[in-house]
């Protein structure tokens, strides 16, 4: 009679040659499609095929892709006269990622309060004459979300062409009548890579969590508040959570514009086409100019960019820090190159200052940053815990940049989600976002970090494992 034991070399082989089977998919899967992954992604990887093949190789195939948009073969930028300061750098280094230039733009208003920023927004949307496109992470299924309906069928019935791009995950929640009705007065809603249409083509982990409104191509509104009640008006007798937001006329808008038509396009299965190649052809970069009234570029990053271009410019801008670095963010759970700048900013003199929520919406990822964040106040740097749920995404380096969008200093954001951020170069406008975070978080509590038990460091460190896919 045979044994269950004359069996197990048979398993064992099987299960070793399911092992090396999915490290070759892996590996041919990811230099076929040119993913190239971050480092602490790759190991990430490879460790769950390895130990849980029968989990991650599954996992790998839906979830797998990273980018598809490719680099293409460009001359090198000119050189610019000044990259030895932090805006000289920051342009350089976009402009050699295929960004275009900076552009000086007519007007530029920044919301710091939730009723500012929706009649900002109820402005924008009002102006609009013949093309209106939004593109949010979340539509609420609430008073805002309803009153943002009402003024995209205003729109529609006054002759405007209305196009809405939703995020699949972060709206599921919208009401399926409310889009019936949309839909009924003539506006065209779209999900931003809905999950099982994506996921045979591994891109079932990619949202869209880029927030832009853009009104004749002349106008857009963006910045880290999606379209519902609690980044506006707050609710259940709750107050709004902390946010900042921005609206800009001028030639950015045009470029916003090209941006919002290849995320269409590629939500649909399409390539983007001949005009939006040729709106987004990358003009040579211009050298800073700080004197100029509200001069900005845009930095979209997710993936439709062949480089992970927020990432890239961080961590040029802190390395060339001197004197500040002010960050606000709801999230923090930054890989360690990124973390590595930070804490040597602060190491050589750099005044580091980070702002988060005492308590975040996300759990896991309050568990996952203690790590980071003991390594930050180690090497010298100020951490502060705001009260209420603050959800802003800023960023001041010197007073030379300033970064303000839709990007969470976590790997997430950086390089899975569809994001987009402006850099602001004018002093002015560096002043006002430096400003409104030292008004609105002097009072946050410093944070102190404790030493963690040995089963909360295990949690933290699986927590941050995982970080690159959840």
């Amino acid at each position: 009679m045979q044994t269950s034991a004359d069996g197990y070399p048979f398993a064992l082989l099987i299960h070793i040659a399911l092992v090396f089977a999915g490290l070759l998919i892996y590996a041919v899967g990811t230099h076929a499609s040119g993913q190239h992954r971050h480092p602490s992604a790759a190991l990430a990887w490879v460790l769950t095929i390895t130990l849980l093949p029968y989990l991650g190789l599954p996992l790998f195939v839906v979830l797998g892709t990273r980018k598809f948009a490719r680099p293409t073969r460009r001359p090198p930028p000119a050189p610019l006269s000044h990259t030895d300061d932090v805006q000289g750098c920051a342009i350089a280094t976009l402009a050699g990622m295929g960004l275009p230039a900076p552009q000086s733009s007519q007007k530029l208003d920044f919301q710091t309060h939730g009723q500012l920023a929706w009649e900002a927004l109820e402005s924008l949307i009002n102006s609009a004459q013949t093309q209106l496109d939004l593109c949010t992470y979340v539509l609420g299924n609430d008073s805002i979300g309803k009153r943002v309906a009402g003024l995209l069928e205003e729109r529609a019935a006054a002759g405007v062409r209305v196009r809405l791009l939703l995020d699949a995950v972060g709206s599921w929640r919208t009401s399926s009548r409310q889009l019936r009705h949309l839909r009924a007065a003539g506006i065209e809603v779209h999900w931003s890579m809905p999950v099982l249409f994506n996921l045979l083509r591994g891109r079932g982990n990619l949202r869209n969590h880029r927030k832009l409104v853009i009104a004749d191509s002349q106008r857009f509104w963006s910045g880290g508040r999606n379209l519902a009640a609690e980044y506006f008006s707050g609710q259940a007798h709750k107050r709004p959570w902390t946010d900042l937001s921005f609206s800009i006329d001028g030639p950015l808008a045009q470029q916003a514009q090209a941006l919002f038509n290849r995320h269409w396009r590629y939500s649909l299965g399409l390539a983007a086409n001949v005009d939006d190649k040729k709106t987004q052809a990358v003009q040579p970069a211009a050298p800073a100019d700080s004197t100029r009234q509200h001069y900005a570029q845009l930095v979209p990053s997710g993936p439709d960019q062949a480089e992970d271009t927020v990432y890239g410019l961080l961590l040029t801008t802190l390395f060339r820090a001197e004197q500040r670095v002010l960050a606000v963010t709801p999230y923090f759970v930054p890989d360690d190159s990124l973390l590595t700048a930070l804490c040597l900013a602060a190491r050589r003199g750099v005044r580091v200052e980070l702002v988060l929520p005492a308590r975040s919406n996300h759990r896991l990822a309050d568990i996952a940053r203690a790590r980071a964040l003991r390594d930050l106040v180690a090497a010298g740097a100020h951490v502060r815990l705001a009260t209420g749920m603050v959800h802003a995404k800023a960023l001041v380096v010197d007073q030379a940049l300033a970064l303000c969008g839709s990007v969470n200093l976590d790997s997430r954001s950086l390089f899975l989600n569809f994001e987009l951020m402006v850099a602001f170069y004018a002093h002015q406008d560096i002043a006002e976002v430096a400003q409104w975070m030292d008004e609105n978080f002097s009072r946050a509590r410093e944070f102190h970090p404790v030493q963690p038990s040995l089963l909360r460091d295990i949690a933290e460190g699986l927590v941050r494992w995982l970080g690159f896919q959840i």
